[in-house]
Formats: structure tokens, sequence, C-alpha cells
């Protein structure tokens, strides 16, 4: 293996982070979206002072975008980072789509979407399995379906599915009506019926529950997502056969199917996810940390709720800084997202948007303009060439430029 810059590279998806602007927005119902900037600009309006994000200013956050800048987002201090954007380019703008580019398998196949529900043969399989009724069977956000479908599922045992913008079909269940083994077994079931060819999807998701009423059900952290299974080896898969280490942190494990990975960590939180990667920098390794932080979607994006999303941007870069401080000279960090999901914008589904790239090593003596990647592969092209590990030529490395 040739000799590389860094040992270790700890790759962070802060989950739906776009910075807007993506080119095919209009395709995806997303025109005007801006994660980041809207975020920004409500915390301006309405909080009365500008987001916390000194670390991240640090490596560059405030240049990101030429010309756009992010209100409030510090873009005068020289940065010491790489920093950039990247356009997503797979036809899919869901979790999956995104982290497979970044593994350098972007997504070029059409997968189904049911914004009419689900066909009744699909439905009818799933009741013969689990022996349950079907309620809901719409596009609907994850907490509302609670609050409508929540106390009847209580009552009678009756699976909730529904689905969203993207390619996915969600099971909502309560833990004490339906075992989490239980659910498990029933998705698991619902993933063997849209693996083609009739139905392709991205994503089954377990969505278990506890409350005693709508008012105070809440969605458990015992969620599980079931991916399309990849469609070719990943970034991921090359290192391992490599001889690399190869750890995941978060739902990394769950979109790649686990395919590569040589361990594995499931977050409760974003908290509980910093507190993952925490321990894992602590330790020796050698080879790539593949962390997803799914706190600003899962909990704030798709809630549509910026006081939040903020206020979890804000602990990541406190969290950030820690990580930073323990950082080797040989270790490099990449920060970026997989979609965006605006929480000032329109309804409850992911965004179409470019999303950023940050770059840092302690032994860098600089900041570098990135500038706009043409695909989300540039990050895999970028580890692969580090570790000198032959790929399958997607993506264009920036290695030589943080350098």
């Amino acid at each position: 293996m040739a000799s590389q810059k860094y040992r270790r590279i700890l790759t962070i998806v802060i989950d739906s982070i776009g910075v807007g602007d993506a080119p095919d927005a209009d395709k995806y119902n997303s025109d005007g979206a801006d994660t980041l900037g809207h975020m920004a600009q409500w915390w301006v309006d309405n909080q009365g002072r500008p987001l916390a994000l000194p670390n991240m200013e640090r490596l560059g956050l405030g240049r990101v975008r030429p010309g756009k800048p992010f209100a409030g987002v510090n873009a005068d201090t020289e940065p010491a980072g790489g920093f950039g954007r990247m356009r997503i380019i797979s036809l899919g703008n869901d979790s999956l789509d995104g982290h497979w580019e970044m593994m350098c398998l972007p997504t070029r196949f059409e997968v189904d979407y049911f914004p009419q529900g689900f066909p009744d043969e699909l439905l009818d399989k799933l009741r013969a399995f689990s022996g349950r009724n079907i309620v809901c069977n719409k596009p609907y956000s994850g907490t509302e379906v609670l609050k409508d479908y929540g106390e009847h599922q209580l009552a009678t045992g009756d699976l909730i599915v529904y689905t969203s913008g993207d390619s996915v079909l969600q099971i909502a269940a309560h833990e004490d009506v339906i075992p989490l083994d239980e659910l498990y077994r029933i998705c698991e079931y619902a993933r063997t019926l849209i693996n083609g060819p009739e139905i392709t999807m991205g994503r089954v998701i377990a969505r278990p529950y506890v409350g005693t009423c709508a008012a105070d059900f809440t969605r458990t952290a015992n969620r599980h997502d079931y991916g399309l299974t990849p469609t070719g080896p990943t970034v991921v898969d090359f290192l391992r056969d490599a001889g690399l280490d190869t750890i995941a942190v978060g739902k990394t494990y769950d979109l790649l199917c686990g395919n590569g990975f040589s361990e594995s960590y499931h977050n409760e939180s974003n908290s509980d996810g910093m507190d993952h990667v925490d321990e894992v920098m602590a330790r020796d390794w050698h080879g790539l940390c593949f962390t997803n932080l799914v706190d600003f979607d899962a909990v704030y994006g798709h809630r549509r709720d910026p006081l939040g999303d903020g206020l979890a941007l804000e602990d990541f870069d406190r969290r950030l800084g820690g990580v930073m401080d323990a950082m080797r000279d040989d270790d490099l960090l990449i920060i970026t997202a997989d979609h965006g999901n605006d929480p000032t914008y329109r309804g409850t589904d992911h965004t179409r948007e470019l999303v950023p790239l940050l770059a840092w090593s302690p032994s860098m003596r600089g900041g570098v303009d990135l500038g706009l990647r043409p695909t989300a592969s540039d990050i895999g092209a970028t580890i692969l060439e580090n570790f000198g590990v032959p790929g399958n030529g997607e993506g264009t490395s920036f290695l030589s430029e943080l350098q």
C-alpha cells in the first residue's frame, strides 16, 4: 500500500444541513430551499442573535458559498481548513443516495415513490406476514401520524404504514403493543418486497414509539433503517478489503447494509453520536470513521423547527471543538451533509440542495477554497487516494489541494 498523508480520516455527516442553490431543485419541488441560509436568517430575525458556530467558522463555513453569505456567520476570519460545496448528482434525494454517493456509488437508477399510498398487493403481503391490519397508507409527517393514528394503533395493534416525499416505507408501532423484535422482523420482510424489479425503494424504516395518548406519543431511539443493498462496492468495501479499519457511527451502517464495516456504534441522539466519536478518536486505529448525526433531519428538519435545528447545530459546534483539540497531526476531519431539509420550507420533506464541504487537519497551515465540487463522490475519491487504495473511478480527489 502506498504511504498516506493521513492515518485516520473522520467523516461527519451533519444530516440534512444543506446550503441551498441546487441546480436541479425544481425537479424535487425544492425551489428556493436553503437549510443553513434560512435557518441562520431566522435566528437573526427571531432570536436577536446569530448562530454561534465558531469552530465551523474557523474551518471556513462562512465562505462555502461565495457571494451569498449566511446571516451572522463570520466570513472574515482567514479559514484554517478547506471549504467549499458539493453537488449531489444521485437521482434520489434521500440519506441513502447522499451517503452512497459520498462513498463513490451515486445512484443512477430511478426508485419508486408512492404519493397516493402503497398498492394493495404489497399491503396484502404485509398483512398476511404480520397477521395485523394496516392503517394510514399515505404520505405523512412522522409526528403527525402518531397524533392521528397512534391511539388507534395502541388500541388495535394495527400497523401504521406511511411514506413521505422520499422513497421510503415507514412502519410505526407502539413498543408495548408490538415488541421491537416483532416490528424489526416485519420491516425486514417489507424490505424483501421492495428490492425490485416490480418495486424498488430506498429504505424501510421501523418507527417505534411510546406514550399513553396522542398528546405524549414520542418516537424512540430504537428506530432502525433497512436500506437497499448497495448495487456495487463502496469506498468502505475498498478500504476494508485493503486491511484498513472501517468504523460506522450512527446510521451510516444501516445505509450501507453494514457492507464493509469492521465495527459500528448505534446512536441514541446527536450527543450520543458525538460521545461515540470521542470514544473512537481516543483509540488507535488506521482507516475511516464514517459518522452520521441524524437529529438535524429526523428531530428538527422534518418537523420544521428552526429553533431546535439551530440549537442542535450550536451543540454540535461545541462538541466539534473538543474533537479538533484531540486530533493528531496525521488525522483528517471532513464535515458534509447528504441533502437539505429546510426547517422554514413548506411541507415536511427533504429539500434538494448543495451540501457543505469542510476539511481540516492540525497539520494544515492555512485554508484552501475547494470550490463547487461536481459530485459528493469527491470525498470518497480523496479518502481512497490518501490510503493508496484503488476504487471505481468515481469522483475527483482534493487531497493535493489540502496539502
